[in-house]
């Protein structure tokens, strides 16, 4: 599959977890990654190690709740790349408690980072994709935007919210040529669950190289075909029937 080849492609939060195996999966499948983190010395350490694999990639530091970064950075990639084809809104927060002791800041955000990052992202993408005639955007959602489990009141919100704005987006973008899919992942052994959750089994979780690799196939599709969602769990998902 050299459908990827010579693409560029800005994922966010792609410092470590879900982020890093997406990075390092586009670099492998000749594409050029970008690396946006709002930890710059990760996102630093992953496009080092594409390009020490004989890749290309470029770390670039990202804060997606500041919408002046979010514009340069897309700014400046036209002016270093000359073109964008590929946006992964894979970013995401989430803090563990219940409604009537979470702060209205911690809830802002959530919000702010799962949902109002995508949506800033695929407005100031879209137009450039529509431009080139083709593109893609990838929505990382979640199992917890299909049902609920407690002390997750703002996750579950912007979760939700984000899938209706996948699905949305495709509508506005398919006259385009533009592809948009919302990949559901199920619980995967990254520092997102593992850090907060240390005593999760392993074996309940599957490794973002296997999301990573299903990303992929979504990715090289042809041109005629696109995959507006698909689900990815591990075996034995706790959160999922």
């Amino acid at each position: 599959m050299n459908e990827l080849i010579g693409k560029v492609a800005l994922v966010t939060g792609g410092g470590r977890g879900l982020g890093e195996a997406i990075c390092r999966m586009l670099g492998e499948a000749g594409a050029i990654p970008i690396v946006a983190d709002i930890r710059a010395e990760l996102a630093e350490n992953v496009a080092l190690e594409i390009q020490a694999d004989g890749g290309k990639a470029k770390a670039w530091r990202l804060d997606i709740c500041d919408d002046q970064q979010i514009e340069a950075m897309i700014a400046q990639i036209m002016v270093e790349f000359g073109r964008l084809d590929i946006l992964v809104n894979n970013a995401g927060t989430d803090v563990t408690l219940p409604v009537d002791e979470m702060s209205i800041a911690d809830w802002d955000r959530v919000m702010a980072v799962n949902l109002r990052a995508p949506f800033i992202l695929s407005k100031h993408v879209l137009p450039i994709l529509q431009q080139q005639g083709s593109g893609h955007i990838i929505n990382v959602a979640s199992t917890a935007s299909k049902r609920v489990w407690a002390n997750a009141s703002a996750y579950h919100a912007s979760k939700w919210g984000l899938l209706g704005l996948s699905h949305a987006l495709h509508v506005e973008a398919r006259p385009h040529g533009i592809k948009v899919t919302a990949v559901i992942a199920g619980g995967m052994q990254t520092p997102f669950i593992l850090d907060r959750f240390p005593d999760t089994p392993l074996e309940k979780l599957q490794d973002p190289k296997n999301v990573a690799d299903t990303i992929r196939y979504v990715l090289s599709q042809p041109a005629t075909t696109v995959i507006p969602e698909v689900m990815v769990l591990p075996m034995q998902e706790t959160s999922w029937p």
